[in-house]
């Protein structure tokens, strides 16, 4: 008799595992299984972590700096990261209105936890990274999903946000450039959102810069601060050094806003996971510090990528795609070649986790569903992997949408 199974809460089954990290598990295991598997799922860089900021690393451990550090983060990455903001984006923050995490990931669910109520609302455009839903119903709050398909390219308007805004709105998440699309907005288009968002005091602005550093057009970074840097005071910034240096296993995030709101932000990490590892919180400060032309041939490969595939997705029957402005994502609207796979009696559903997963068994190719996104009928692939792989993928995809 099989023993009883304990219940679990109530906020856990609210919440999904997330999408990218099953898919790219998932891909892993058939591959480990002997099956021919190119996985596209994985956002992180296919770079090596640069040799000055792994030599930092192994020097921290070699003089014994592996005891806890501030909850908060050591004060030497700290003043890196003031000046990182001072230098690159404009913004002037003291060392109490900066927090370090444990990924870009923790400083967001932080953030959440320290600011959401159970009944607040978050708005969240669509398509979307992940964990920002998934994140605010942790917290108890409602996400309000408003789409933005490939029609207005992937970004929200003025009058989108204006219309979803209620008394109960607390918190309003912009991801430029983003994941999954690699939309970024205009400084016009952010003081346009930022007018909108002067008018309700009530509501926080989180703004996820992660991917700052991943630019595809060379055009100058904003974000929604230097479009309406009267929002200062219920702003929160938040980016990392996964992306930019190659770090993502690191794990180490950032996020500077009000004083009291990232006390209260470490006041949550000092009771959960504590101080971000010493090592790691080293190394990110010497990638702050160091020489940044290690970022420049990372970018140099991801446009190249970045051309490559958006025309070849173009060229394949039912796809559209357009050119992203930042990250090294590609999302392609599918919902053609969906239904003109399930007209052929080749797919038996017309959704994009049936298509997706008849790209992994039939050719190979792991994929994350645009629905994971919250834009079903899409599908996102991450070109930072090699162009052979790319070129492989592909084929074996167009092959597999040409009936």
């Amino acid at each position: 008799m099989e023993p009883l199974a304990l219940p679990l809460s109530q906020r856990v089954q609210t919440i999904k595992e997330s999408p990218t990290l099953a898919v790219t598990a998932r891909a892993a295991k058939l591959k480990a299984e002997g099956r021919d598997i190119i996985g596209l799922g994985a956002g992180e860089p296919d770079f090596d972590t640069p040799q000055h900021i792994k030599d930092a690393a192994k020097k921290a451990i070699d003089s014994g700096f592996t005891k806890y550090t501030p909850v908060s983060g050591i004060p030497g990455l700290k003043k890196a990261i003031v000046a990182k903001f001072k230098n690159e984006n404009g913004f002037d923050y003291t060392e109490k209105e900066v927090i370090v995490g444990v990924g870009g990931k923790q400083c967001i669910f932080n953030l959440a936890l320290a600011v959401l109520n159970p009944g607040d609302e978050v708005i969240v455009p669509a398509p979307y990274w992940v964990s920002y839903a998934d994140i605010a119903m942790v917290a108890g709050a409602k996400p309000v999903i408003i789409e933005c398909g490939i029609e207005q390219g992937f970004k929200l308007t003025p009058a989108q946000l204006e219309a979803a805004i209620t008394p109960q709105t607390r918190m309003f998440m912009i991801n430029s450039p983003s994941n999954p699309t690699g939309s970024v907005y205009t400084l016009a288009e952010l003081q346009a959102l930022g007018e909108v968002l002067k008018k309700h005091p009530q509501i926080l602005v989180a703004t996820d810069d992660m991917y700052e550093h991943v630019n595809l057009t060379g055009d100058k970074f904003h974000n929604i601060l230097n479009a309406t840097p009267e929002l200062k005071s219920r702003c929160v910034v938040l980016n990392g050094v996964s992306k930019a240096y190659s770090m993502t296993g690191w794990r180490i995030g950032y996020a500077a806003g009000p004083a009291h709101i990232i006390k209260a932000m470490e006041i949550l990490q000092s009771q959960s996971t504590s101080n971000p590892t010493s090592i790691s919180q080293v190394a990110a400060q010497a990638a702050l510090e160091g020489p940044q032309e290690c970022i420049t041939p990372m970018v140099a490969a991801f446009r190249e990528r970045h051309e490559y595939v958006v025309n070849r997705f173009n060229q394949m029957p039912g796809l559209k795609c357009i050119k992203a402005g930042g990250a090294f994502y590609a999302f392609p609207d599918a919902r053609v070649a969906i239904a003109n796979l399930h007209k052929a009696g080749v797919i038996n559903d017309t959704t994009d986790m049936a298509l997706s997963e008849y790209l992994l068994e039939n050719v190979g190719v792991a994929v994350v569903p645009g629905s994971a996104f919250g834009a079903e009928g899409y599908f996102r692939i991450s070109f930072a992997t090699s162009m052979e792989n790319l070129r492989n993928a592909l084929d074996r995809i167009e092959k597999a949408l040409t009936v």
